[in-house]
């Protein structure tokens, strides 16, 4: 298969927007999507050993859980688009997995909703368009 275009899916309107303008692009330079979802999981270690044995359970829950709702429909909606589309639900941080996911799965652009977040927040604790467009391998575009 040909190189893919990688899109942070969240199932936000910016991040359907996104994948709108992936599958325009990736049909017009005859490549795939990626679509990839993240889930942040909280890493405390100060949990028994009964909540560790229980956590591992509820994170292969969430797993599936996101892989039905959000990306099923995402790629049932472009599957008439002669695209091909492909999804991954991942844990870890947003930007770090999505960098990873372009070094490992032959990326040649991610892509990622901007979602409008301004202000003091945004320049405290920064964005992960942001982040993605410092840190990524490779080009990032940011739909607005």
């Amino acid at each position: 298969m040909s190189r893919k275009i990688l899109v942070g899916y969240d199932e936000s309107a910016a991040s359907r927007r996104a994948l709108d303008f992936a599958v325009d692009r990736a049909k017009a330079r005859g490549e795939g999507v990626l679509v990839a979802h993240v889930l942040e999981w909280s890493p405390y270690s100060f949990l028994t050993p009964e909540e560790l044995e229980q956590r591992h359970t509820r994170r292969q829950e969430e797993l599936a859980r996101a892989e039905v709702r959000l990306m099923k429909p995402a790629i049932e909606q472009h599957a008439q688009s002669g695209v091909e589309l492909t999804s991954l639900v991942k844990y870890g941080h947003v930007a770090e997995t999505l960098c990873k996911l372009a070094e490992t799965e032959d990326v040649s652009l991610v892509m990622i909703g901007r979602n409008g977040q301004t202000g003091l927040s945004s320049r405290l604790f920064g964005s992960v368009a942001g982040t993605l467009a410092q840190i990524a391998p490779v080009p990032v575009t940011i739909v607005p």
